[in-house]
């Protein structure tokens, strides 16, 4: 427990040692401000975030590649994964504090946009209702989640950040598009089969304040399982 819990600190402070992880917050929230600034703080509009929880777990499909690109690809460049691999902790450590590292990475990448909560309580009447907000904060923190899991993986099987990141992005899109246009046009039961993997479906759920168990089990799973995938690969390795 003790070397998993050193691995995150260790990760969460490289984001900060290095300019990936200034530059991606600060770009995260100069784009997700300029999305309130236009769709929310409109006058006479409700006072909702549902367009910007939405537009917020978009962009996160290219943050979420960004972040995760160096977990293992960097390490295995620069020839540090092998000291790592031979030190006490076991691969699903490694897996997981890099994991969590970059979770708590994506935490501290939300925070400033609770600046934008409290600028809509601040200036609407009546004040919106807290329940949607919180539902779409955890929609971001689990489609966030499964995100890194996926750069996680993609980072595990190669040393270059470039071909890690590219990997990820260009999955994640893939799966969007094909989920979301499938769901529209594929004839039952593939459209079914579609409508039951879309991501952007779930989304839009929690960004309408709609807190779905089986879509946190959706999440939560998908993510588990990535995570076994990136402890097998790492376990693969330890074996070449």
């Amino acid at each position: 427990m003790n070397g998993l819990i050193g691995i995150a600190i260790r990760e969460l402070r490289a984001y900060y040692r290095l300019p990936i992880g200034w530059v991606v917050t600060a770009l995260y929230t100069f784009l997700t401000g300029v999305v309130f600034t236009l769709r929310t703080l409109e006058p006479g509009a409700p006072a909702t975030m549902q367009f910007f929880f939405a537009i917020a777990a978009s962009l996160l499909a290219v943050v979420a590649p960004a972040l995760s690109m160096r977990l293992f690809a960097e390490e295995s460049r620069s020839g540090t994964l092998e000291t790592l691999m031979t030190s006490p902790v076991g691969d699903a450590s490694i897996v997981l504090g890099k994991f969590l590292g970059a979770a708590g990475c994506l935490v501290t990448l939300l925070i400033p946009t609770g600046a934008f909560v409290a600028l809509l309580f601040r200036l609407s009447s009546p004040a919106p209702d807290p329940g949607p907000i919180i539902a779409g904060y955890l929609g971001l923190l689990l489609v966030g989640s499964l995100y890194l899991a996926v750069g996680l993986v993609a980072s595990a099987l190669t040393s270059s950040q470039t071909l890690a990141f590219l990997g990820a992005f260009l999955f994640l899109v893939g799966h969007l598009l094909l989920t979301e246009e499938g769901a529209a046009r594929l004839p039952s039961p593939y459209a079914d089969w579609a409508a039951a993997t879309s991501i952007t479906a779930r989304t839009r759920d929690f960004a309408a304040g709609v807190i779905d168990v089986a879509h946190v089990g959706f999440f939560v799973a998908w993510t588990g399982c990535l995570l076994v995938v990136a402890c097998v690969i790492q376990q693969a390795r330890r074996w070449r």
